[in-house]
Formats: C-alpha cells, sequence, structure tokens
C-alpha cells in the first residue's frame, strides 16, 4: 500500500486483500501466534502452492510478515487489527465467533508444531485425558 493512496483507496485496497475466504481462513488460523506452511496445509486441507500464493497476496498487501527458520518459514500478522476486522464483519453479516474458529487438525511436522504438540499430550496426560 503506498503513501500515495487516497484514504479511501487504502482501505478498499485493504477490503480487497480480505475478499477471498481462503484468505480471511489463513488470517484466522494466524490468529495471534505464528504458522508455517505446512501447518496451514494440514489445516486447512488445501495444497501447499495454493497456500503459498495466498500468503503472497497477504504479505504483499503488508498484512503478514514472515521469517525463516532453517527449511521452514513462519507466517504471523503484522496487522493483528486485521482479526477484529474479520470478527466484526463476522458478526455483522451474523456468524458466530465459534463458527469462525478452524476446526481442522494439525499434522504439520515443524519442529515449532512439534514441540507444541508435546506440550499439549503431556498437559493431557497430566489431567487423565489421554
Amino acid at each position: 500500500m503506498t503513501n500515495k493512496m487516497t484514504p479511501h483507496e487504502k482501505i478498499g485496497n485493504l477490503l480487497t486483500s480480505l475478499s477471498k475466504p481462503v484468505r480471511v481462513q489463513i488470517i484466522i488460523a494466524i490468529g495471534t501466534g505464528e504458522v508455517c506452511v505446512c501447518h496451514l496445509v494440514s489445516m486447512l486441507g488445501l495444497r501447499q502452492a495454493y497456500i503459498s500464493q495466498q500468503l503472497m497476496v497477504l504479505r504483499e498487501k503488508q498484512i503478514i510478515s514472515s521469517r525463516r527458520e532453517g527449511k521452514y518459514v513462519y507466517y504471523r500478522l503484522k496487522k493483528p487489527d486485521v482479526l477484529d476486522i474479520i470478527r466484526e464483519v463476522g458478526e455483522i453479516v451474523g456468524v458466530s465467533k465459534d463458527s469462525l474458529l478452524i476446526q481442522g487438525h494439525s499434522n504439520c511436522e515443524c519442529p515449532k508444531c512439534s514441540v507444541e504438540e508435546k506440550i499439549i499430550t503431556t498437559a493431557l496426560r497430566a489431567n487423565g485425558k489421554t
């Protein structure tokens, strides 16, 4: 988004970048944390190439940022307020916050997800839930 845009163009540009449902899903899946592409593939059940295309658009629009750690690239919201916009629009159109949650289970094997899975499994075992 360039500074030469009018305020109305800047708003339209942001809303256009959110116009594809898959981009909304990606933003919700990222949430307030950080995820890798393999995590998004696993959670959303979409092809890696397609998700990467959508991530490129979101990165170009400066909605997300990325960092590389070895062979893995992790994405996070550069503008976390976009998540609030999605929730607000959902409320306007009658979508409950619960229905916005991504229900897919991540089978991601990246180092970050593997550590998180071990933490969750350990916590469940400690509470007698496995």
